[in-house]
């Protein structure tokens, strides 16, 4: 499938075509995000990485902000027909940039 497109993944989201694992749901329910913020993130958000040859589908993250203002880091995958969310977090100072946006270079 190859690239990943914010339009297709947004009307995926808008359609209702979202699979939630059981792994999401937890790791939501620990960082105390809700299925809206992320809905709401990826309505607004943009994709930052894209990881083409995750398996079994193409993968990105996803920079957008929930419905409380924060910036919220959302990693799905998609087939083309359904969104995969597979995990969202909200992003700290020490691994990103300023901009939340950009990897910070690793220190070796």
């Amino acid at each position: 499938m190859g690239k990943l497109n914010i339009d297709i993944i947004k009307q995926l989201i808008s359609d209702g075509s979202v699979r939630w694992t059981n792994h999401v749901m937890i790791k939501l329910l620990q960082r105390n995000i809700s299925q809206i913020d992320i809905e709401r993130a990826i309505l607004n958000g943009e994709i930052i990485e894209e990881y083409e040859n995750d398996y079994p589908y193409p993968s990105c993250l996803i920079y957008g902000i929930n419905i409380r203002g924060e910036v919220l880091h959302i990693v799905c995958g998609s087939n083309g027909k359904e969104l995969w969310i597979i995990t969202a977090y909200y992003p700290d100072n020490i691994e990103w940039k300023e901009d939340l946006k950009t990897r910070k270079e690793k220190k070796e």
